[in-house]
């Protein structure tokens, strides 16, 4: 039986309304992807948003969207890896009647549908090599034909894409065209992965609470407790993860208070070390090797060492520890940013936002950031 693509569950027209999320976090990297969507929101320039799965992506084209001058018009997102490559042409640049063997409607594309207004393509970097010659050619010309036409249609459009892949490794690799990546990379911004941020959960667990009350029932509140639990969680699905959790906790416990011990397993991990009942000399030790530094201008010492006397200001302390950790990173890496991103396991843009906060720079250099 031949496959009908105007009934095809991922080739169906965006819905007018697109459910629209706003951008939570007050985290210093999620103050730098506010304000750099503030800087290029009025502008028609390309947007490469970079970022691992569940970050947070569409929220951040949504709200380009939102603060452009084509608000008023179309956003219309497309999953480039979610359809299948012989179906993607069709679903971007639209079909004519008879074009091939299940086309027996024409057709409007996402391009068309997008007019005035601003196109999201999710998933660039899982877009095929011919994809990518087609899709390049209508970015540089501004134009395009439907599939099996012959009319070419102008398009404008403001195109957005996002990946969470690293398009300069993808080019390496042949997977992906340098000239189209330079064609979207006109204005990187990269989305910091919750584990960077986990001052912002709470923040992010109200929202998420928020949005699930209906006809004003209770939701699901988070204990201190628990909120240390999952500020100690490495998220590898990101803020879709917190979100999946915040709505099955909701269904388990409405309008009760979630405790560490009522939380999935997993995300308990850190809770024991939290409160201290590892060996404290022992855990130091091994922090120390992990860390891979010998020397700092505050080592670590014991919690009673610490405590004793007139107490500590542990707010000072950590900032203190927290930049030395920098300073050496750096040193380490010769100054080279990503590297030293890269041994503290943070993005390269959260590192500059630290860098910048406790005023670092290389000897007798100012720093450029």
């Amino acid at each position: 039986m031949a496959l009908d693509v105007n009934d095809h569950p991922d080739t169906n027209r965006p819905k007018a309304r697109v459910q629209q999320h706003r951008l939570v976090g007050e985290n210093s990297g999620m103050q730098q992807v506010k304000r750099l969507i503030e800087q290029v929101a009025h502008s028609d320039a390309t947007v490469l948003i970079l970022g691992e799965s569940g970050t947070g992506k569409e929220v951040v084209a949504q709200a380009l969207h939102q603060q452009s001058l084509r608000a008023r018009r179309p956003f219309v997102p497309v999953n480039c890896g979610a359809i299948p490559p012989d179906l993607l042409e069709s679903e971007l640049f639209g079909h004519e009647k008879g074009a091939f063997t299940g086309a027996i409607t024409a057709r409007q594309g996402r391009f068309e549908l997008a007019e005035g207004g601003t196109l999201f393509l999710d998933e660039i970097g899982d877009m095929s090599l011919e994809m990518q010659v087609k899709l390049l050619r209508v970015l540089q010309e501004k134009s395009f034909e439907r599939v099996g036409g012959s009319k070419t249609i102008h398009s404008d459009v403001r195109v957005i894409a996002a990946t969470h892949h690293n398009l300069e490794e993808r080019v390496g690799e042949g997977e992906f065209r340098l000239d189209l990546f330079y064609r979207l990379n006109v204005f990187p911004i990269e989305v910091p992965p919750l584990r960077d941020r986990c001052d912002d959960i709470p923040l992010l667990v109200k929202y998420t609470a928020d949005r699930l009350q209906r006809g004003g029932q209770p939701v699901v509140q988070f204990s201190t407790d628990a909120l240390s639990a999952l500020a100690g969680y490495t998220w590898p699905g990101n803020v879709r993860e917190l979100a999946n959790l915040v709505e099955r906790l909701n269904i388990l416990y409405p309008g009760q208070q979630v405790h560490a011990r009522d939380l999935p397993e997993k995300y308990c991990g850190n809770v024991e070390w939290a409160v201290g009942s590892v060996d404290s000399e022992a855990a130091e030790e091994a922090m120390l090797a992990d860390i891979g530094v010998e020397e700092r201008s505050m080592p670590l010492s014991s919690p009673r060492a610490l405590l004793g006397g007139e107490g500590l200001d542990l707010k000072d302390y950590l900032h203190q520890v927290e930049e030395d950790l920098i300073r050496q990173a750096l040193d380490d890496s010769d100054w080279v940013v990503a590297r030293a991103a890269k041994l503290l396991k943070l993005q390269r843009t959260t590192l500059v936002e630290k860098i910048r906060k406790f005023d670092i720079s290389r000897s007798g250099v100012a720093s450029d950031f």
